[in-house]
């Protein structure tokens, strides 16, 4: 049974999109002849790596901090902060930067340094603290609780999963189209879940028959643990490479609406992680994350698709 969250009806995903800055929108996709021959199937490639900040990010963070303005909660007085791993971050301060709204940015003191730089290009304020993703986001906790700033977690307010949710309209507008064929395996990179979210729900009212599948790294498989039970559960540790993924402490309200939405969860080793990547960048003659990367190993971590598969390039801030 799908979890009602209105932010996640067709309509408001369709709404979400024409509000969003065009540099996100209209990213590349095409079915690609050698992953294709690789797999045995179609494979659809969507692209979300040719944009100011280089990841699908964009999107949902641009709904998110849009809306957050108009309702008043954020302002040229009153900041914006979230925690992030980098990719986040950036699609935070991209758009809080449009709007003269300061951004400060929580992240670990291990976050991979060109994503900081990148950060602090965009006028976003950058405080690193703790040894991983999930201590970072307990000190934006503290701080938003002791600050006048409005704190913007990943994957908790559903409108970025919406916004996320619109590169799915795009690939299923082609199909409609006749440019590709319908898809009928998605394989989904999951960090703290708003991409699949957001896909999942789209895909559920449009293409009701394909089959949406999360990848997670199996040593941060906090949302595939959480998914298999029904409820939050956080892991130890979250010791990937794959840093756009590296989350142990599972979102709530992630978890919930996954129910109904997303059909499989599966994991995948270090190794496989690292085979994807360069498969995928041979292949694409693209930078790929390690994180984008499980789009393309999920597909091998279980029963091949036997049609059209959709794979996502979440990322290419290696």
């Amino acid at each position: 049974m799908i979890v009602p969250e209105p932010a996640l009806a067709h309509d408001r995903i369709r709404a979400a999109r024409d509000g969003i800055d065009p540099v996100f929108l209209d990213s590349p996709q095409f079915v690609h002849d050698g992953l294709s021959e690789r797999l045995g199937v179609p494979v659809i490639v969507k692209v979300e790596t040719v944009n100011p900040i280089r990841s699908f990010k964009g999107r949902g963070t641009w709904v998110a901090v849009r809306a957050l303005a108009g309702e008043g909660r954020i302002g040229p007085d009153r900041p914006i902060a979230c925690v992030s791993a980098g990719n986040f971050g950036q699609g935070v301060a991209y758009a809080a930067r449009t709007l003269s709204i300061p951004a400060i940015v929580f992240t670990s003191v291990h976050a991979n340094p060109r994503k900081l730089e990148r950060m602090r290009a965009l006028s976003a304020e950058v405080i690193a603290v703790g040894e991983d993703f999930d201590t970072a986001r307990a000190a934006s906790e503290t701080y938003a609780a002791e600050h006048p700033v409005e704190l913007l977690v990943d994957g908790e307010d559903p409108r970025i999963a919406a916004g996320a949710g619109t590169l799915a309209l795009e690939v299923t507008d082609a199909v409609a189209a006749g440019v590709l064929p319908a898809p009928v395996f998605a394989s989904i990179p999951v960090g703290n879940g708003a991409l699949i979210n957001g896909v999942a729900s789209w895909l559920r009212a449009t293409l009701p028959s394909c089959r949406v599948v999360g990848v997670q790294a199996e040593r941060a498989a906090a949302m595939a643990l959480s998914f298999e039970a029904g409820r939050a559960i956080d892991t130890e540790t979250a010791d990937t490479y794959a840093d756009g993924i590296a989350t142990r402490v599972a979102i709530p309200r992630a978890v919930e609406l996954m129910a109904g939405r997303v059909d499989e969860m599966r994991t995948v080793t270090e190794s496989a992680l690292h085979e994807a990547q360069t498969v995928l960048t041979d292949e694409l003659g693209i930078t790929v994350e390690g994180a984008a990367a499980a789009t393309w190993a999920g597909l091998f971590a279980g029963p091949r698709p036997k049609g059209p598969v959709l794979i996502v390039i979440t990322g290419s801030n290696t």
